[in-house]
């Protein structure tokens, strides 16, 4: 049996429950969690805001712990190996997508939390390939963000072809944009902190940022125009895009991790003067997750954490459901 915190109704508090997992699959790992990040995903989970929630929900997809069981056909891990687990526990393997390293593109993925169990939980169980192993030498206490929030703002550095010659803003300094300026910074890019809260400035500078520009200076967004590559926004707000494509270069693009409620709408000839470009991306493949974590051990780069206990998982969850975390929250043992 496996013990977990679940909610048994949209919004509900998490309380102890027990399920009996089944079978192990011949290509699963079972892992023992030691710490699970708190992410804002798990919240919209919980709320049944993206309406694909099914109770009892056992929420965390920012998992660390050691391998306790693998199914007969794994070969890629060994029992009590350390090994961290994101928001996917599993793809199909046979599909173009995954076959061509982009397991985070196969339409049959499943999701850690999304009609499955996650890891507010003494176990959860994943594909071997999902289960990625952690570096030698790295906090295990702070990983675990690094396989939500920072894959996330990781990935489009991969996937945009951003290179260390540009400039590019990171809009939104919290739990995601945080980390995007730490490892933008380390890329060898100029970077930009857009935010809307003066009080954060020093603080971005101390992550990586050269520049901050308040959100809501008008005259210091006109001020920017044209002079920025990329912008990343981890914002989960409306905010007159308009604005951001007016800041970007001949060619730049503005990069969506984060998610505003309402349709991004411009005019096309925002776009087509200076052939700019909208994107977005999920969170990365197991590869790429790999080299992000190979990246942050190079450079000694690190989530900013607050910890609760696993017995306090109400609490951390009412802290981030207030905004308040700076900037991730990690559940450690009780």
């Amino acid at each position: 049996m496996i013990k977990a915190y679940a909610a048994h109704e949209p919004g509900g508090k998490l309380t102890a429950m027990e399920y009996d997992p089944g079978p192990l699959r011949d290509t699963d790992v079972e892992i023992d969690v030691e710490f699970c990040g708190v992410c804002h995903s798990d919240l919209s989970m919980l709320d049944n805001e993206w309406g694909m929630s099914q109770y009892p929900l056992v929420p965390g997809h920012e998992v660390i712990g050691r391998v306790a069981a693998i199914g007969t056909a794994v070969k890629s891990l060994s029992v009590g190996q350390q090994v961290g687990l994101g928001w996917f526990a599993s793809s199909c393997m046979m599909c173009e997508w995954c076959l061509s390293g982009n397991h985070n593109l196969c339409p049959n993925a499943e999701q850690t939390i999304v009609g499955r169990y996650g890891g507010f939980a003494d176990k959860v169980r994943a594909h071997e390939v999902w289960a990625i192993p952690l570096p030698d030498g790295i906090d295990a206490t702070k990983a675990g963000p690094l396989f939500c929030g920072g894959i996330t703002v990781f990935n489009p550095i991969i996937q945009a072809g951003i290179m260390p010659t540009d400039r590019v803003g990171v809009l939104g300094i919290g739990g995601l944009g945080h980390m995007a300026l730490q490892f933008l910074r380390a890329w060898g890019c100029e970077v930009t902190a857009f935010s809307s809260s003066p009080d954060k400035t020093e603080e971005a500078k101390s992550m990586g940022a050269h520049h901050v520009v308040n959100s809501r200076d008008a005259d210091a967004l006109g001020a920017i125009a044209g002079s920025l590559d990329a912008i990343i926004s981890t914002v989960s707000a409306d905010l007159d895009w308009s604005v951001y494509l007016d800041a970007l270069r001949p060619k730049g693009r503005l990069h969506f991790v984060g998610v505003p409620p309402s349709p991004i709408s411009t005019h096309a000839f925002a776009l087509i003067g200076g052939q700019k470009a909208i994107s977005g991306t999920p969170l990365g493949s197991p590869a790429t997750t790999a080299t992000m974590l190979d990246f942050t051990q190079r450079h000694s780069i690190e989530p900013i954490i607050e910890t609760f206990s696993f017995g306090q998982i109400n609490e951390a969850m009412d802290r981030l459901r207030d905004g308040k975390p700076r900037y991730r929250i990690v559940l450690t043992p009780d």
